[in-house]
């Protein structure tokens, strides 16, 4: 198996500029940019009530405290400089819980899983090769995004029981060599890794459910970790810029924070389906060897992945050229 993947992998080792120059042009081919949009639109629409709804059940068995504290730590990684006025929002929910009737709390449900199944369909155009052989039952497709949701929350669950006892390793102190050193250094570095490790494991765990059929773990793996990594260096210039340079605040004034956040889903949307892309193109050079895409593929490719794509997605795609 290893000598097989090595053999594979050999026309990437040798030609990697090669091989990232023909996964844009198939993302480009594959309209990556508009499919992005839409994601990052229903993504907005999902985010809130996916927040309130994971907050609202984790508040049963952990303190609001520590949960806020969590989710806000790592709500800056997907949303640079605007987290906290979302997790001001989620603290003014849950001060008020009372409100929450069994038709908004369905609602919520129901807007909280639109980005999954938007996602979904955005796979299915980028994975065209895959759909004629494999397909998806329509019961699947409609639980999917809930089972995903309640594995968030247990996800979620699990990252504040962790990053609170690490909070309270880096509130301790070492004694040595008769000086004391404070172990807030280490706590900070293992807060780090532990939402780095989540964010690859959370973007593999998309390759691996969302694209109609099985996928190999290390293709899922090789996608997240280069949608990571970008996605790491691009939160860090969206950090710099908003800080420094931006002046959307006096161009938006009271819609900075959904421009901003809009932005923001757009372009982690966008390196997302470019991970997907990574994969279909590695699942290419394992297929023919090549990193250049077979004879006619790429002429047909515009036309092809609407008409391969879910409905659903064709009725979305077709919206947004409109």
């Amino acid at each position: 198996m290893i000598r097989r993947t090595i053999t594979h992998a050999a026309p990437l080792l040798r030609h990697p500029l090669g091989f990232v120059w023909e996964a844009l042009k198939a993302f480009r081919a594959n309209q990556g940019l508009l499919l992005a949009g839409a994601v990052a639109y229903y993504a907005l629409l999902s985010i809130v009530p996916l927040l309130i709804v994971s907050v609202i059940a984790l508040s049963q068995v952990l303190p609001t405290a520590a949960l806020l504290n969590a989710v806000g730590r790592y709500l800056a990684w997907l949303l640079p400089g605007q987290s906290q006025a979302i997790v001001a929002e989620l603290s003014n929910f849950l001060n008020h819980a009372d409100v929450l009737g069994p038709v908004l709390l369905v609602t919520m449900i129901f807007f909280s899983s639109l980005a999954f199944s938007v996602l979904e369909s955005a796979m299915a155009v980028i994975f065209h090769h895959r759909k004629a052989d494999h397909q998806r039952h329509f019961l699947i497709s409609v639980v999917m995004p809930y089972v995903y949701i309640f594995c968030l929350c247990l996800g979620l669950l699990l990252v504040t029981l962790v990053s609170g006892a690490l909070q309270v390793i880096g509130e301790e102190s070492v004694d040595l060599f008769g000086r004391s050193w404070s172990l807030s250094g280490v706590s900070g570095l293992l807060l780090y890794l532990l939402g780095l490790g989540g964010e690859i494991f959370m973007l593999t765990s998309l390759y691996l459910v969302m694209p109609v059929g099985r996928l190999r773990l290390r293709h899922a793996l090789l996608g997240g970790v280069t949608a990571a990594l970008l996605w790491e260096v691009t939160r860090r210039l969206l950090v710099w810029y908003f800080a420094t340079l931006s002046q959307v605040n006096v161009v938006y004034g009271s819609l900075t924070t959904a421009i901003v956040v809009l932005l923001s889903l757009e372009i982690a949307a966008t390196l997302v389906l470019f991970g997907a892309q990574v994969i279909a193109q590695y699942e290419r050079l394992e297929r023919t060897g090549s990193v250049k895409p077979e004879a006619g593929e790429q002429a047909g490719l515009g036309a092809q992945n609407v008409t391969s794509a879910p409905a659903g997605s064709r009725r979305r795609v077709g919206s947004l050229r409109r």
